[in-house]
């Protein structure tokens, strides 16, 4: 891997650690469905504006995959972004960004039962040990009962991503990667608008909330997904999924920096058996779970 991957790879770790912290600031004012259906909803002009700039040309069939694209954008984006903005009203930014790491072992038992891929010893020992991690995070008795459910909305959260990994690779193929990003946050938005139009905030929303919002389109959406993509096609996805360890170092940093997140020793040697269940699970032979790197 030669410098510039790594400064790509350390660059989308930061950007998509911070957006746990740009969720934290925006959600509160704006509410969970507002926030994400405002996210997917302005990345997808984004992005519209970034392929008419390149003249790029695709064919998206909407008229005749727009189920599928319909399920990928809610599997893959307007459930999860919601579920961890309604976690992110409970629990700190850092355990967030911790617990959004067990992406990949939801995504290898997702594959395994859905997929039709097997679940090896290996993959199975790192699904076992991140269960011991969770338990080990959990059992510090500091949690109230707002935070377990936060922190259960942020399982969930990891268990859509792994569902909506599966579903992608076996139904959204064929298509630039641009336009499958695409193809996805305008499914997202399309699932996220009636939710969004039903509980829009009563007051207007400050502008420390909005410019966490501009980030998180523009940093952690656009930007991250670009860089992503980047490194897909330089150095191939068992290597850019690494980067799963590194968002949560981000998002404990950016949590400690500027939100004086605290985190007990429970949660610390939780943080470090889940990394291990994930090493795990990305050193067994290729798969969709070795592809699901965790995003937020």
């Amino acid at each position: 891997m030669s410098r510039t991957h790594m400064l790509a790879l350390l660059l989308l770790g930061a950007v998509w650690g911070a957006s746990f912290l740009f969720i934290g600031v925006a959600v509160a004012a704006l509410g969970p469905f507002p926030l994400m259906f405002l996210r997917v909803a302005l990345a997808s002009l984004v992005l519209l504006a970034i392929i008419a700039l390149r003249r790029e040309r695709a064919a998206l069939d909407v008229r005749g995959r727009w189920r599928q694209y319909l399920l990928v954008g809610l599997l893959n984006s307007a459930i999860p972004f919601s579920l961890i903005a309604y976690a992110e009203l409970r629990i700190p930014v850092s355990l967030s960004a911790i617990l959004n790491a067990t992406t990949p072992l939801f995504t290898a038992l997702i594959a395994a039962l859905w997929g039709g891929e097997p679940l090896t010893r290996r993959r199975l020992a790192g699904v076992a040990l991140g269960v011991v991690g969770v338990a080990v995070l959990m059992g510090g008795g500091t949690f109230g009962a707002g935070q377990i459910v936060g922190i259960l909305a942020m399982l969930l959260a990891s268990c859509f991503y792994g569902a909506g990994t599966v579903y992608a690779a076996r139904r959204i193929h064929g298509l630039p990667p641009v336009f499958a990003s695409l193809a996805q946050l305008l499914g997202a938005s399309a699932a996220l608008a009636i939710p969004a139009a039903l509980s829009l905030p009563h007051t207007p929303p400050s502008p420390e909330a909005l410019a966490a919002l501009a980030a998180l389109v523009l940093l952690s959406t656009v930007g991250g997904y670009q860089i992503y993509f980047f490194l897909l096609r330089e150095i191939g996805p068992t290597s850019t999924s690494s980067v799963t360890f590194i968002v949560p170092l981000f998002g404990c940093l950016w949590g400690a920096l500027l939100r004086h997140d605290t985190l007990g020793a429970n949660v610390l040697v939780g943080m470090l058996v889940i990394f291990a269940s994930v090493a795990l699970v990305l050193r067994a032979p290729p798969s969709r779970a070795a592809t699901a790197a965790a995003r937020p």
